[in-house]
């Protein structure tokens, strides 16, 4: 149940928003896809991955971010385990907890 304090009255309401309870704090959405394939469309804990500067990770809370990827193995850490996925190329977007990399662009 999320809740909020209404302006006019100071008093706390349900505002409708349910959250599900099964969602870790600690974690963020992360989307790994190319035109014709997803290759991860889950919530992870990190996202690691190279770009021309070098090696780098992003973490829950990360400001917005945009880069392009240089070759490299993408290396998400999620519930469940570490998932690698070999790219060529790309580029990742974070914004408010969501990573999104688009690949064979």
């Amino acid at each position: 149940m999320a809740v909020r304090q209404d302006a006019s009255t100071g008093e706390m309401v349900d505002d409708g928003n349910s959250e599900q309870s099964s969602i870790d704090p600690t974690m963020m959405e992360i989307k790994v896809y190319s035109p014709y394939q997803i290759y991860f469309d889950e919530q992870a804990y990190s996202i690691s991955a190279v770009n021309d500067t070098g090696p780098f990770d992003i973490l829950k809370g990360h400001h917005r971010f945009l880069t392009l990827l240089s070759p490299c193995e993408l290396l998400i850490r999620a519930q469940n385990g570490e998932e690698k996925i070999k790219i060529s190329r790309g580029v990742m977007y974070v914004k408010e907890d969501k990573v999104t990399v688009f690949l064979d662009v």
